[in-house]
């Protein structure tokens, strides 16, 4: 008997000891939330602390709009991290380019916890912050496309929705963390001493989110399909993943990146941009907004695996559809609310606009996974996540404060969120429904 044959059964054991599917959603989620803990403190930062600190010499509405620049910088390496961690992910692994991602992403925002004024250095603060930046996006471009594979990787198909959706509750877990604990920053300290250090509290806590997320994520082991896909990769497409993808799977790049286009937006104006608005347009106190967004994100939260149970028995399309109109009609709704000046009325605009966000997480990591062949799938939903977020959601906000400075009205910013999700409708009706689709076949 051969020391493979020996070696079989050991391995067997490790993998059922280390892959059951909760423990690896739990592991995805775990990830996605720490590095959308980062990567949202910095966008809530950027709207309330980062204009006085890093661009103090701009008038306040500049300042504002430059600090969310530097917010969108991190977008433009998410492509890149896409390409760079997607083809060590298809050629390497998911699970090992996971564990970089993640200490990337929680090294550049403990860094920023420590990044000197543009006070005490000039302008080498805005500088360094925005190469800091560059390498937040470059670690989350690679993050999202490894956390659904190694959960849908694993696979239930009949669940695939649900296990998949877990690692989209990461991003509003993350941003409800983040509201959170600037919140009770912005609470426990007087404005002077928030501006001055307590902003830096929140950040150097992600040093601790990540060696919690790192313990989770070592934990388990790599996808078997990953594994399969190895065995077989004699027969796998040559070149580059990236390369292989834009050419053979372009047409699947662009209808799912067109999908996200309300959703990403949405997100960003409901969860960030929304900061601005009460504060700066329409003059509240800056906690009016943050227990908004944390009691919506906290819709989001629960909202995301719910339905994804119902995306598992009528498909992803219904879902997609259902988010895309609602998408259309809630943007000139949500700025009414807004307008109102009324705390409840605010909260339900955003508790809202998170609940149609969940809509659209709860079937992406499933629809995405269900495009793509093994080979070069890590690349495929990672090109196709962030080719969205740059175009629908790094201009967001700063899109956003153009068209309410241009027509002095929220319904401008509410007509361009409505034409996001009109992009969203015509993708959703394009798409096929994929909930049947066996991933280990696709391509071959």
């Amino acid at each position: 008997m051969s020391n493979a044959t020996l070696e079989q059964p050991n391995n067997q054991r490790q993998r059922r000891g280390h892959t059951s599917l909760p423990v690896i959603a739990a592991s995805s989620l775990a990830g996605t939330a720490v590095e959308w803990y980062d990567f949202f403190l910095y966008g809530t930062a950027a709207a309330l602390v980062f204009p006085a600190l890093f661009f103090p010499e701009s008038d306040p509405l500049m300042g504002t709009v430059l600090a969310f620049a530097t917010y969108a910088v991190g977008f433009v390496a998410r492509p890149v991290g896409a390409v760079v961690l997607g083809h060590y992910g298809d050629r390497r692994g998911r699970r090992a380019t996971l564990v970089a991602s993640l200490l990337l992403m929680g090294v550049a925002t403990f860094l920023i916890a420590l990044l000197p004024t543009y006070g005490t250095i000039g302008i080498a603060a805005p500088i360094v912050l925005v190469f800091l930046r560059l390498v937040q996006g470059f670690a989350l471009g690679g993050e999202w496309g490894g956390a659904v594979l190694l959960v849908s990787e694993h696979g239930d198909s009949t669940r695939r929705a649900f296990f998949a959706s877990w690692p989209n509750v990461g991003p509003p877990l993350g941003n409800l963390m983040a509201a959170g604990v600037l919140a009770v920053l912005g609470a426990t300290l007087s404005d002077d001493a928030f501006q001055s250090w307590g902003w830096r509290i929140a950040f150097a806590l992600s040093a601790l989110l990540v060696v919690i997320g790192l313990v989770l994520r070592l934990y388990v082991t790599e996808t078997p399909m990953f594994e399969e896909a190895q065995r077989k990769a004699d027969s796998a497409p040559k070149g580059l993943p990236a390369g292989v993808v834009v050419t053979r799977h372009w047409r699947m790049v662009l209808l799912a990146a067109a999908t996200r286009f309300g959703e990403n937006a949405g997100f960003y104006i409901y969860s960030l941009l929304v900061i601005t608005y009460v504060t700066k347009m329409l003059d509240l106190d800056k906690s009016v907004a943050l227990t908004a967004v944390m009691i919506g994100q906290g819709v989001a939260v629960v909202a995301i695996p719910l339905i994804a149970i119902l995306a598992d028995r009528v498909g992803r399309r219904p879902i997609y559809l259902f988010a895309s109109v609602a998408t259309i009609v809630w943007a000139f709704v949500f700025f009414a609310l807004l307008d109102t000046k009324d705390s409840g009325l605010i909260i339900v605009a955003v508790a809202g606009g998170l609940f149609i966000f969940a809509a659209f997480s709860a079937v992406i990591g499933a629809f995405f996974s269900e495009l793509f062949p093994t080979e070069v799938r890590y690349s495929g939903v990672s090109l196709a996540y962030n080719l969205a977020s740059v175009l629908a959601g790094s201009l967001a906000p700063i899109i956003a404060i153009w068209l309410y400075a241009k027509f002095d009205t929220g319904y401008a910013i509410g007509a361009y969120l409505a034409a996001m999700g009109v992009v969203s409708l015509v993708a959703s009706l394009i798409a096929k429904e994929t909930r049947e689709t066996d991933l280990a076949t696709i391509g071959h």
